[in-house]
Formats: C-alpha cells, structure tokens, sequence
C-alpha cells in the first residue's frame, strides 16, 4: 500500500512539475512581449513628441508668413 501511495503521490509531483514548468515558459515569453510591447511604446511617444514639433515649427512660420503678407499688403495698400 504504501508503495502504490508513494508512486501516486510521485506521479502527482510529476504532473505538478511539468505544470509549473509550462506556466514559468509563458511567463517568461509575456514578459519578454511586455518588455518588446514597451519599447514600443516608448518610440511611438517618441514619434509623436517629433510630430507636435514639427506642428509647432510650422505654426511659427505659417505665423511669420502671414505677419509678411499682411506688411506687404498695408504696404501696397491693399487692406
């Protein structure tokens, strides 16, 4: 009796190592997309930040532009 306890209790250690060792690969595969997930993100924020400078630079000259055209229209008289 004890030996069939003991080779039941062996398989159940079996079954829960094989477990274990099936959900430490999908932790350590999410991790590793969280991680690639982040970086991501990071350049994406990065991209972004390059876009709303780029908006803003072409704010300032649309301004400047328009700053021109208005001096050459009192200048011509046409306003």
């Amino acid at each position: 009796m004890t030996d069939n306890t003991e080779n039941l209790m062996l398989e159940h250690l079996k079954r829960f190592q094989a477990v274990l060792d099936r959900v430490e690969r999908k932790l350590d595969d999410l991790t590793r997309r969280v991680g690639n997930l982040e970086v991501s993100v990071a350049g994406i924020r990065r991209d972004l930040a390059h876009l709303e400078e780029n908006d803003a630079i072409m704010s300032v000259r649309m301004d400047r532009l328009n700053e021109r055209v208005e001096r050459i229209e009192r200048r011509l008289e046409l306003a």
